[in-house]
């Protein structure tokens, strides 16, 4: 029989899951899970590059297991596991420390934008967290990384590090590509489509997250920004804020867009505005219902976390000892 092949991906606690974390990344990773041995990773090391409520964080922890399982990530068929259980993470970012560059590090788009919202915190972590990143993804062997346009950077320089490495000690690390959905892999703000909707932005307007209540839902695409026309048309380039509001009508309901033009032609924006929030209320409504009823059940997100953990930390522990083996470091 053909092994799977492997997929790594994660997201921040450091915010509720947003729309667009939906449709551009749990959406895909839910129809990978056959074809793919998926590890799916609450990112909590990486949340404090910037300072949290140790309260709020815990609680977004388990919220955001919750919401994935709620999103159809199934537990018997995906890894599901927070960060910080697996100490794997944080050795082999110690090693990999060692095999990035401070130049690379300095070129990261991230970090740039990070330290210009924290400059009172710019911290050690903030500015070498592409390697924990590369960590997580190189202790898993993984194939493929799903992530949006604005995590490539990242995935580069994790090959870049796997391929220093490689060439010194020999074939150690596969070397990961990155997977992108063609449809939908990067949602715009709803107040600044020429941004991603980001779970930072919230009380903003521009952001809609899945545990949304349908009546905030409407009235968050009742003032979404569009354009001087009132035509329906898809033209990410001088149309962003109406493409942007066509692609998630598209994933909501399936759509084309090429329907979608003909289903408004001769209507005004604040008929498709109410239809499209009216579509996502109906996407996100069993989400949240059924995260809400998990969130109640604290044992069983309990013994998802830790069976996820302890299968990670067995997969991850054979990468770290082959790397240990090779620098040099004496048996445990």
């Amino acid at each position: 029989m053909e092994q799977k092949k492997i997929i790594f991906s994660g997201i921040q606690p450091s915010g509720e899951l947003t729309l667009g974390s939906y449709i551009g990344a749990i959406k895909n990773w839910v129809n990978l899970s056959e074809e793919y041995e998926c590890y799916y990773c609450i990112v909590d090391m990486h949340a404090i590059t910037v300072r949290q409520k140790p309260a709020e964080l815990r609680k977004r922890t388990l919220s955001q297991i919750a919401q994935y399982i709620a999103c159809g990530l199934d537990p018997d068929k995906n890894t599901i596991f927070i960060q910080s259980h697996v100490p794997a993470h944080a050795e082999m970012a110690w090693v990999l420390n060692c095999y990035t560059m401070f130049g690379e590090l300095s070129r990261m788009t991230q970090f740039k934008d990070k330290a210009s919202k924290n400059a009172e915190n710019v911290n050690a972590g903030l500015f070498t967290y592409p390697a924990l990143m590369a960590a997580d993804i190189l202790l898993y062997q993984a194939d493929l990384v799903p992530v949006g346009d604005d995590q490539k950077q990242h995935v580069e320089l994790t090959r870049d590090i796997a391929q220093r490495f490689n060439s010194v000690y020999g074939d150690v690390f596969k070397i990961p590509g990155h997977y992108i959905p063609k449809v939908g892999a990067r949602i715009m703000s709803l107040t600044e489509p020429e941004a991603k909707m980001s779970k930072s932005d919230k009380g903003s307007g521009s952001c809609i997250y899945l545990m949304d209540k349908p009546e905030d839902i409407i009235r968050a695409f009742k003032r979404a920004v569009t354009d001087s026309e009132t035509v329906v048309r898809y033209n990410p380039e001088t149309k962003k804020g109406i493409s942007n509001l066509m692609t998630i009508y598209s994933v909501a309901t399936g759509k084309s867009f090429q329907d979608i033009e003909n289903e408004f032609a001769g209507k005004g924006y604040g008929e498709f505005k109410l239809a499209v929030g009216e579509s996502v209320v109906e996407l996100l409504r069993p989400i949240r219902e059924r995260a809400e009823d998990l969130m109640k059940n604290k044992d069983y997100l309990t013994q998802v976390y830790r069976d996820g953990a302890e299968k990670a930390s067995r997969t991850a522990a054979r990468t770290l000892r082959k790397v240990h083996k090779k620098l040099g470091f004496v048996e445990r």
